[in-house]
C-alpha cells in the first residue's frame, strides 16, 4: 500500500475538525439544521486553510443518510454511511469535483448545463465543487450566470478560489461568500502535537513552534513540513534539527540577534548573522522573522496581560516578554520603525547578507534616547539660572557683550544725573546715565564691540552748542576746560536693516532731538553715523560727502516708487555731485550696465525724481571713474555683511545660548537670521 502524506491522512472529516474556521463551520451547520441552505457558495482564502475540505464536509452534511445533531456544531455527517465514505474517497457520482484550471472553456460549461436537469442517482443533492474557479474564461462566466442564479432545486454549487478579485462582480452577487482566515500559529501547533501523538513521535516545543511558524497560517503547509522533518528524524524531533532541515533560523538565534541590537552590540549582531549564513538559512526569510519579532516585543511591552496578540508558543511568549521588560517602549518602537524602513532594501538586494548586516548595525549604533524627565530637570535648572542667577535683560543691549572695561551685565545701572532735563519735557533728550564715558583710543574703539543704545554721553552742554561743522557760521561758545579735556563720546551706530529690532532703534535715534540744539530745532545729521564704521571721530568724516550721499539716496527712494528697475542700474554708480542744477554720476568704464544707465528712459525718470526732491529738474552728467572706486551697491553690500556678522556674533554670545552650551552640553550648529 502506498504511503499517504499527513496532509491527506489527517484532513478534517467533519465541522468539528476544522481548525481556525469556526465562523464558517458554525454558519454552514446552522443553515443545514434550519433548512436555509443556499444554492451557491464561494469559499475564498489563502492556500491550505480548508476551502476544498470545507466543501467536501458540506457535501457530506447535505447528502448524509444518517446526519448527527450535536449542541456544539449543529448537524454533522455520520462518516459511516455510503454517501460519506464515497464523498471522502472522491467516488460519489452525485458529487463532482471540477478543476477550474482545466475546465475553462464555454463548451465545458455547456456540457455541465446539459446535465443539470437530471436528478441525482442516489443522494439528496447533485453538488458541483469547482476549485480554482477564478481560472474560468470570461465566456464561461457569462454562460454560467443564469444557471448559477436559478439552478434546479436539486443542484448546489460550491466554488473555491484563492484570488477572489478575479471573480466577476456578477458572480459574487449570486453566491454566498465565506472568507477563510489564516490559522494562528498557536492552533497549528496544537494540531501538530495531536498528529505527532497519534503517530507516536516525540518532539520538543521548539520543533513544534518552528514548524507552526514556518507554515505561515496554512494547515496543509504545516503538515507537509512535518512530513519533511519526520523523514529526517523519524523518532524524535529536536528544534536544532528542524531548523537545519527547513533552512530557517531558530527562535533563540533570532532573539539573540535582536537582543544584541537593543543592547548596542554590533559585534554580536554580525556574529549572529554569520551563524545564520553558515547554516544555509534564507536571510530574506530571517529578515522577515526578525521584523515580526520586533513587532512582538513592542506588543509585549505595551500589552502585558493580553496573550492573544502574540501568536507564539508558550516558551517563545515568555522569552519575548522577558526581553521586552528590559527596554523602554519608545526605544523598541524606534528599532521597529527603522527595521521596517530598511526591510524592503534587504528583500530586494542582490546581496541580502550585507544589506541585513548594515541595517542591524545601524540600529545597534543608534543614539540613545535622553529621558524626558532628566531633560525637563535640566531645562528647569537653566530657567532658574536665567531668572535667579542673572537679572532680566535690559532694553537695547541686554543680549550684547559688555564694553571693554565696563561693568558686568548684572551690575546695577547708575542713577540719572539731577542736572539732566526732566523726562517728558519738550526739549528733553532720552534718559542717559550721568556717569561720563571712559577714555578709549580710536584703535581700540574701532576693534572692540560696542553696545547698542542707550549709551553713555558727555555732560550736558549749553543749549547753543552744536556739533562741529565745516559750514560757515557763528562760532559756538567754548566749553569749560574740564569738559574740553575729555575725549569725545563714542557713538554706536544702529543699522537701518538687519535682524529684527534694529530698524526701530535706528528710527528712534534718527528722530530724537539733539541735546545741544535749541528748543524746537532738529540738529543736522551726525557725520559720525557713517555706514563705513561703527565708531569714528568727528574730524575723520566729511559732512559734505555725507549730505551728498543722503540726498542721492533720497532721490533713489523717490525713483524706486515707480521704477525700481532703474534704481538697480543707478546703484552701480557713484554720485560725484548732486544739486538742483546738475547731477554728476561716476561709473566704471566697461560696465555692462552703462547702456541702461545712460538711456533716455533712465535719465528722464531720474530727472523727474530729482525735481520732486530738489524742486528743480537738473541735468544729468555721466563721468567715467577709475576702476576700484566703491559704488553705492558695493557700499550697501558691505554694510549688510557687517550687520550680518555683528548679528551672528551677538547671537553666539547671547547669555541664553552660552548657558545652554554649558548646562545642556549643546553646540551651535547653525545661525539663521530672520528678515527685519
Amino acid at each position: 500500500m502506498s504511503y499517504v502524506v499527513l496532509a491527506r491522512k489527517w484532513r478534517p472529516m467533519s465541522f468539528r475538525d476544522l481548525i481556525g474556521q469556526e465562523h464558517v463551520s458554525r454558519t454552514l451547520a446552522n443553515a443545514i439544521e434550519q433548512g436555509r441552505v443556499a444554492h451557491a457558495f464561494l469559499f475564498t482564502g489563502v492556500r491550505g486553510v480548508g476551502k476544498t475540505t470545507s466543501a467536501r464536509i458540506l457535501a457530506k452534511a447535505l447528502n448524509c443518510l444518517q446526519p448527527k445533531r450535536t449542541p456544539e456544531n449543529g448537524v454533522e455527517p455520520c462518516l459511516e454511511c455510503a454517501a460519506c465514505r464515497e464523498i471522502a474517497d472522491g467516488s460519489d457520482m452525485d458529487v463532482r469535483e471540477i478543476d477550474g484550471a482545466s475546465y475553462t472553456g464555454v463548451d465545458e460549461i455547456r456540457k455541465l448545463q446539459e446535465s443539470l436537469p437530471y436528478r441525482p442517482t442516489r443522494d439528496r443533492y447533485k453538488i458541483f465543487i469547482v476549485d480554482e474557479v477564478h481560472m474560468l474564461s470570461q465566456n464561461a462566466w457569462n454562460a454560467l450566470l443564469k444557471t448559477l442564479e436559478e439552478p434546479p432545486p436539486h443542484i448546489k454549487f460550491i466554488l473555491a478560489t484563492t484570488e477572489v478579485h478575479k471573480v466577476p462582480v456578477t458572480i459574487l452577487s449570486r453566491v454566498q461568500r465565506f472568507d477563510f482566515k489564516m490559522i494562528p500559529s498557536r492552533l497549528i501547533a496544537e494540531r501538530i502535537r495531536y498528529v505527532l501523538k497519534e503517530e507516536n513521535i516525540q518532539a520538543d516545543d521548539r520543533a513544534v513552534a518552528l514548524v507552526a511558524r514556518e507554515a505561515a497560517g496554512s494547515m496543509r503547509d504545516a503538515l507537509s513540513l512535518l512530513d519533511q522533518v519526520i523523514a529526517f528524524s523519524p523518532e524524535q524531533l529536536i528544534g536544532e534539527d528542524v531548523s537545519r532541515v527547513l533552512g530557517v533560523a531558530g527562535y533563540s538565534a533570532l532573539t539573540d540577534i535582536i537582543e544584541a541590537v537593543l543592547q548596542g552590540q554590533p559585534e554580536r549582531v554580525l556574529a549572529g548573522i554569520a551563524a545564520l549564513s553558515n547554516q544555509s538559512c534564507e536571510l530574506n526569510v530571517a529578515a522577515r522573522d526578525l521584523l515580526g519579532l520586533v513587532r512582538d516585543l513592542v506588543v509585549a511591552k505595551l500589552c502585558k496581560d493580553n496573550d492573544e496578540l502574540l501568536d507564539l508558543a508558550d516558551d517563545e511568549r515568555r522569552r519575548v516578554r522577558d526581553l521586552a521588560a528590559g527596554f523602554e517602549a519608545n526605544d523598541l518602537m524606534r528599532v521597529q520603525q527603522g527595521f521596517a524602513k530598511g526591510f524592503d532594501d534587504v528583500s530586494r538586494s542582490p546581496e541580502p547578507r550585507s544589506a541585513l548586516e548594515m541595517l542591524l548595525v545601524r540600529l545597534a549604533l543608534r543614539p540613545q534616547l535622553v529621558p524626558l524627565d532628566g531633560l525637563m530637570a535640566r531645562l528647569v535648572e537653566l530657567e532658574l539660572r536665567l531668572a535667579g542667577g542673572k537679572p532680566p535683560p535690559a532694553a537695547g543691549g541686554a543680549n550684547r557683550p559688555n564694553p571693554p572695561g565696563g561693568a558686568p551685565r548684572s551690575a546695577p545701572r547708575p542713577a540719572p544725573s539731577p542736572a539732566a532735563p526732566a523726562e517728558g519735557s519738550a526739549s528733553a533728550a532720552p534718559a542717559r546715565a550721568s556717569q561720563p564715558a571712559q577714555p578709549a583710543s580710536p584703535a581700540s574703539a574701532r576693534s572692540a564691540p560696542i553696545p547698542s543704545p542707550p549709551i553713555p554721553s558727555a555732560p550736558s552742554a549749553p543749549a547753543s552748542q552744536d556739533l562741529p561743522s565745516n559750514r560757515p557760521g557763528p562760532a559756538a561758545p567754548a566749553a569749560p576746560a574740564s569738559e574740553a579735556a575729555r575725549p569725545p563720546p563714542m557713538v554706536a551706530m544702529a543699522p537701518t536693516s538687519g535682524p529684527a529690532g534694529t530698524a526701530s532703534t535706528a528710527a528712534q535715534w534718527a528722530a530724537r532731538p539733539s541735546a545741544a540744539a535749541p528748543s524746537g530745532e532738529r540738529s543736522r545729521p551726525d557725520p559720525r553715523l557713517s555706514p563705513e564704521s561703527t565708531s569714528v571721530e568727528p574730524s575723520s568724516v566729511d559732512l559734505a560727502a555725507a549730505e551728498l550721499m543722503e540726498t542721492w539716496r533720497r532721490i533713489l527712494d523717490v525713483l524706486g516708487q515707480t521704477r525700481p528697475d532703474l534704481v538697480a542700474f543707478l546703484k552701480h554708480t557713484m554720485p560725484l555731485g548732486v544739486s538742483a542744477e546738475l547731477i554728476t554720476l561716476g561709473y566704471e568704464s566697461g560696465n555692462v550696465l552703462e547702456g541702461p544707465m545712460r538711456s533716455t528712459e533712465c535719465v528722464d525718470a531720474l530727472r523727474a525724481a530729482a525735481q520732486r526732491c530738489l524742486g528743480q529738474e537738473p541735468k544729468v552728467l555721466f563721468q567715467p571713474i577709475a576702476a576700484g572706486m566703491q559704488t553705492l551697491a558695493e557700499a550697501d553690500k558691505k554694510t549688510r555683511e557687517r550687520e550680518k556678522r555683528a548679528a551672528v556674533d551677538r547671537a553666539e554670545r547671547h547669555p541664553s545660548v552660552r548657558d545652554a552650551v554649558e548646562i545642556l552640553g549643546a553646540r551651535v550648529k547653525r545661525i539663521e537670521l530672520g528678515e527685519s
